[in-house]
């Protein structure tokens, strides 16, 4: 027959109101458990103390019999050993007789057919009173109780030997046993004949008898257990059950109080969790709690909207987050392990996440210790602001000042690069008007020195290349794209090294570059005022060093790119990175302007390639840029002069320079 559900929810709910009352019935079954038990264990106590009893008890009834049969062999013996006229002096010098008195006879007498005494040791009266015709039996003497041996000697008459049983009892019972048990000799109506121990058996000890008969007639070994037996209910145990019982009655009672107070926090737990999720779910701003393993506990609504993800779907999830960027995931795992190691910072950091959708956010992140009622700290709490609206309004800002500077900059930069140019262009014009007038007089007058001739062209070409140079400068700073072309890098150094003849006296220069080093595409020009900045600032770490050294090296990198390497033996970088180097207005010089490797990483990455540093092959710095390679040609490209293609040569001052241009003047 089924049960009706509302009775059933009934009993089941009356159940749960009076689970305060299942550990005190708990705790009774428990008791009554332990009563059961500790009374069959002293039930099983008594068994085996009794049975070790009984073991014990025909153990020492073994003993005293073979005691006894020994002794009585030996009066046998005296007997049929003594002569026929005996005396106490032929008696007492009988070895039997001395071992007798010695070890448990008491005395030893000599009876002739008519019971008279011919012979009595030790010298007392003896006592006559010993029945004739039996072998054992117990008397009374004057020294107590004793009993006797008697034997028929074959002259006639009787040998009688009296021992004490309490001597008896004291050579033949081991310590073990004296210690264990009170132990008592009694004859068939119970009257005591020996003991070791209380004369009566106490409550609660255990007594087991057995018969000596026949070594002894009508004689009985008792043993009386000396450790009383209690009742576990008199013992300690049950005081300590019923303290427990009182106990879980008053724990129980405790509990149901307990449970009413819990019950109503319950019910106010409800209604602040409630208002609490009613407040959470106003906010504009995500709240997402952790745990100290980084596992979220708890989010809001406005984080799920945040992120576009459910709760159900984000809560107890373990690091890495499903909101995280595929591409910053290690920078992002970097910062959780710092958070849960409490170093995030105290005003906020700011992420970048992913929403559900796919598309990135930037949000603004406030951690702080999640403490429970204890004062303990449980986890983090996160407060999440979404802030792609501000920092794309900061970007617009940002680009609009930097595009207004840069304007600025190069407005000012483009009239400085003009009016230089302007100023420069008539000087090199009269440069080279008067080069080309010199050289005319000195054909017309044939008197024209082939060393003058060609100082004076050389002279000339230098004029034209330093016009070239401001007008490509001025290129540049007025946002000109640069004017790339096929250039050899063996040409492009050779040519810096010419112009960097008179710096580079007395510092040797080892130039590597491998025969096959492709061709770049590049404004020679620009490149070669990258090449004389970084070999400038390499030769002033250097200044004073008697051990300078300098390396310039070409080589391949991947299918796109070539790398020039311009190496030193000075102090080094000292930790600084490309950025700080590059950065506008730094400078390790006194009087440095900050803006030559500026400019310079500039140039290079106008022309698509890109600028580091580290440590050189020399043990000092190393500078390097990297420029794009040129289309094929059609034809094979020209080749490169031998002097430039050399693996590793050493260049000095000394030594000559490839395509020397220009003078000392031109130097200057």
């Amino acid at each position: 027959m089924a049960v009706p559900r509302p009775v059933l929810h009934r009993f089941l709910h009356l159940l749960k109101r009076a689970s305060w009352a299942l550990p005190l019935v708990l705790a009774l079954a428990f008791a009554a458990s332990v009563g059961v038990w500790l009374r069959l264990t002293d039930q099983a106590d008594m068994e085996e103390e009794r049975l070790t009893l009984i073991a014990d008890s025909l153990s020492l009834e073994a003993r005293i019999s073979d005691w006894l049969n020994a002794e009585h062999a030996a009066v046998d013996r005296l007997a049929q050993q003594l002569p026929g006229n005996v005396d106490d002096n032929t008696l007492l010098r009988h070895q039997t007789v001395t071992d007798g008195l010695r070890r448990l006879w008491v005395s030893v007498t000599v009876l002739d057919a008519n019971n008279r005494v011919l012979a009595h040791v030790p010298q007392q009266s003896p006592h006559t009173t010993a029945p004739p015709r039996e072998r054992t039996g117990v008397s009374l003497d004057e020294g107590g109780l004793t009993a006797h041996w008697s034997a028929p000697r074959p002259q006639g008459g009787r040998l009688v030997v009296r021992f004490a049983p309490s001597a008896l009892l004291r050579q033949t019972l081991p310590w073990w046993l004296a210690q264990k048990y009170d132990v008592r000799l009694v004859d068939a109506l119970g009257q005591r004949l020996a003991q070791n121990g209380e004369p009566q058996q106490l409550p609660g000890t255990q007594s087991y008898k057995v018969s000596v008969d026949p070594a002894m007639r009508e004689t009985w070994l008792e043993l009386n257990t000396r450790n009383r037996h209690t009742p576990w209910w008199h013992t300690l145990a049950a005081a300590l059950m019923g303290v427990f019982i009182l106990l879980s009655a008053l724990a129980s009672g405790m509990l149901r109080r307990q449970m009413r107070e819990v019950r109503r926090a319950e019910n106010e737990a409800r209604t602040e969790a409630a208002w609490r999720r009613a407040v959470e779910d106003s906010l504009t701003v995500g709240l997402r709690g952790r745990d100290l393993d980084g596992r979220l506990t708890h989010v809001n609504r406005a984080f799920c909207d945040l992120v576009g993800y459910s709760a159900d779907e984000l809560l107890g999830r373990l690091p890495p987050m499903p909101y995280w960027l595929p591409d910053e995931m290690e920078d992002s795992l970097r910062r959780h392990r710092r958070n849960m190691a409490g170093g995030a910072p105290r005003d906020g950091y700011e992420a970048r996440w992913m929403h559900a959708d796919g598309h990135t956010l930037d949000v603004m992140i406030l951690e702080s210790p999640l403490v429970d009622a204890s004062g303990n700290q449980i986890g983090w709490m996160g407060s999440i602001v979404d802030i792609s609206a501000r920092k794309q309004a900061e970007e617009r800002e940002r680009r609009r000042t930097e595009a207004l500077a840069h304007q600025a900059r190069l407005s000012t930069l483009g009239e400085v690069a003009s009016a230089l140019a302007h100023q420069l262009n008539q000087p090199l014009a009269a440069i080279a008007g008067y080069n080309a007038g010199a050289i005319r007089s000195l054909e017309r007058s044939g008197q024209a020195d082939e060393i003058v001739m060609g100082a004076l062209k050389r002279l000339g070409e230098q004029a034209m290349e330093a016009g070239r140079i401001v007008q490509r400068i001025r290129a540049f700073l007025t946002r000109r794209a640069p004017q790339p072309e096929r250039c050899a890098v063996p040409e492009l150094v050779g040519r810096v090294l010419a112009l960097l003849k008179r710096d580079l006296r007395g510092v040797p220069v080892e130039v590597v570059m491998p025969p096959d080093l492709p061709e770049v595409q590049a404004d020679a020009v620009l490149i070669e005022q990258v090449l004389i900045n970084l070999i400038r600032n390499a030769l002033d770490e250097l200044h004073g060093r008697a051990d300078a050294r300098l390396r310039i090296a070409g080589l391949r990198v991947g299918e796109r790119f070539v790398r020039v390497d311009v190496d030193d033996n000075g102090p080094g970088l000292q930790g600084r990175g490309i950025d700080q180097l590059t950065t506008a207005f730094y400078s390790t010089k006194a009087e440095g302007m900050g803006m030559g490797l500026a400019i310079c990483r500039s140039v290079v990455e106008a022309h698509h390639g890109g600028m580091e540093a580290g440590v050189g092959a020399l043990g000092g710095a190393r500078m390097s840029f990297t420029l794009p390679l040129c289309a094929p040609r059609p034809t094979p490209c020209p080749e490169v002069p031998a002097t430039t293609t050399t693996t590793s040569t050493t260049l000095t001052t000394e030594a000559p320079m490839p395509r020397l241009s220009g003078n000392k003047e031109s130097e200057r």
